[in-house]
């Protein structure tokens, strides 16, 4: 249920706002809170994940999570994917600092979609596209697919800039006919880490729409956007970020599946 409220009002009220705390999203692995904010009379939800509250891991920094969040708001601004929630890094919420992120999609969340499909070999729907195979307990053979929507693979280019370690069913949101992505902590990592269930459009070419939103990320990444980033992630990472766009405009194709490490996150949804 995003608000009709505009981006930059938004940005401002989740970034200034008072908030007043809900309740924990018990499904989330890190402590996450949906808190509301009032603006004139219409109160708006929002997904407040503080920075105390991340688990520790053991590849990335730890405390660093929500301002991946933020950065990664950043970029899908920049290269214009309007798939990612309005997005902040706030000092001062209720348990501290961390990311505050739009609600959108119903209230009460929707762990599965129909983005994402298990079925046998041959009930495979046409329009989509095969990801994996595995097998059920009776050892039948099974297909993992997804939807060869366009809104998809937009998603998909922009897990590959942001280099996402966890791309899950469940992160993308259906609300009104758009599609949202959404848990980006676990992004912008020095080392190839992406682990996706969009395979489906590896080795695809890019179009000149993806590549003219490449050009204005790397365009950003010199500029303003650069030394944004440089308070958010590391530098390594940053380089790591610049260089993955280059790659993606020399190759001008969505890139295949590592065969030197597992390529999916678990679980899948």
């Amino acid at each position: 249920m995003p608000t009709a409220i505009d981006a930059e009002r938004l940005q401002r009220l989740l970034l200034d706002g008072p908030l007043e705390v809900e309740g924990r999203l018990v499904e989330a692995s890190n402590f996450v809170l949906r808190v509301w904010i009032d603006s004139d009379g219409e109160r708006i939800p929002a997904v407040y994940k503080p920075v105390r509250g991340e688990q520790p891991l053991w590849d990335f920094p730890e405390g660093t999570l929500a301002g991946r969040e933020y950065a990664a708001y950043l970029i899908a601004r920049v290269g214009g994917w309007d798939c990612v929630p309005v997005t902040v890094l706030r000092p001062d919420g209720p348990l501290g600092a961390g990311s505050v992120q739009q609600w959108v999609g119903p209230l009460e969340p929707v762990t599965e979609n129909d983005l994402l499909r298990i079925d046998p070999v041959a009930a495979v729907p046409s329009d989509y596209l095969p990801v994996l195979g595995v097998h059920d307990e009776e050892d039948q053979p099974l297909v993992v697919s997804h939807a060869a929507h366009a809104t998809l693979r937009d998603v998909a280019l922009l897990d590959v800039v942001l280099n996402n370690a966890d791309r899950k069913a469940s992160a993308l949101i259906v609300d009104d006919d758009h599609l949202y992505a959404v848990d980006h902590g676990l992004t912008f990592h020095a080392e190839e880490k992406l682990r996706t269930v969009l395979w489906g459009f590896a080795g695809e070419t890019l179009s000149q729409r993806e590549i003219g939103r490449l050009e204005a990320v790397r365009d950003a990444l010199a500029g303003v956007l650069g030394e944004t980033l440089r308070g958010v992630i590391q530098q390594d990472e940053l380089v790591a970020l610049r260089n993955r766009v280059e790659d993606l405009l020399q190759t001008r194709q969505l890139p295949a599946p590592p065969d030197y490490r597992h390529p999916l996150p678990w679980p899948l949804w």
